[in-house]
């Protein structure tokens, strides 16, 4: 646990989860171990006094596009999409109340038996209060992605930088899975990342963080104890801002 004499880097994060990072040993839902440790990391963020907000895929559970390629229109494939991601923000919830952790979903689509709608200034009190908030739904709109949710919601709530959580450590010029040679990046320009074609994030959610000069930060979900370092001030993973 992380104890609460270390200084924090950042006031205000927004962590984006992928839904197949919530997969862990499983091969569909959720893995109960890996939720539990990343709650447990934002635990310890929440303890150095950094105001928390996630968006979470649902690529676990349903994945629109993917939907869509399969011959599903695509506007019902990205609602079945959303609707997967607040099944995972009410898991987030779930797992960081039984660490103590005052939790609150907001949903970008009314659901409002299970969580509350997606109010900005309601959103920003939370944080103010300590409370971490978990965005659910995407931008509650077809065709975008939850990576363009986060960059828009981090924008929203004027977060200090946005935490990108993957499979690898950072920022390459080709999948490292595929290619053992990839070349990984420590720093990265937004320019870089568009004409290059670096599949970091989706190029709108790019665009928006270049445009609003909101730092991107690409780490590992899977190196316990990333998370915090990062927020602690450590050089961790691939950090992407508008100068290099």
């Amino acid at each position: 646990m992380t104890t609460t004499t270390a200084t924090a880097r950042y006031r205000r994060i927004l962590v984006k989860l992928s839904g197949e990072a919530l997969l862990g040993a499983e091969d569909y839902g959720i893995d109960p171990e890996i939720l539990k440790r990343i709650a447990g990391e934002i635990r310890d963020l929440t303890q150095l006094g950094v105001e928390v907000a996630v968006v979470i895929g649902g690529g676990n559970i349903f994945r629109g596009a993917g939907l869509a390629r399969a011959g599903m229109d695509r506007v019902t494939a990205d609602h079945m999409g959303m609707l997967a991601t607040v099944i995972n923000a009410l898991a987030m919830q779930d797992a960081l109340e039984s660490l103590g952790v005052y939790a609150r979903v907001m949903s970008a689509l009314r659901i409002n038996e299970v969580c509350e709608d997606y109010i900005r200034r309601r959103a920003v009190r939370h944080l103010e209060k300590g409370r971490v908030v978990i965005f659910g739904a995407g931008t509650g709109n077809p065709f975008f992605t939850t990576d363009t949710a986060a960059s828009l919601r981090a924008i929203e709530i004027n977060a200090d930088v946005l935490l990108k959580a993957t499979k690898v450590n950072g920022g390459y010029d080709s999948d490292p899975v595929k290619n053992p040679a990839a070349k990984r990046y420590a720093r990265l320009t937004f320019d870089q990342v568009l004409n290059d074609r670096l599949g970091v994030m989706d190029a709108t959610a790019i665009v928006m963080c270049r445009e609003n000069n909101l730092p991107l930060r690409i780490f590992n979900l899977f190196q316990a104890g990333d998370l915090v370092r990062i927020v602690l001030g450590e050089d961790v993973g691939t950090v992407v801002s508008v100068e290099p």
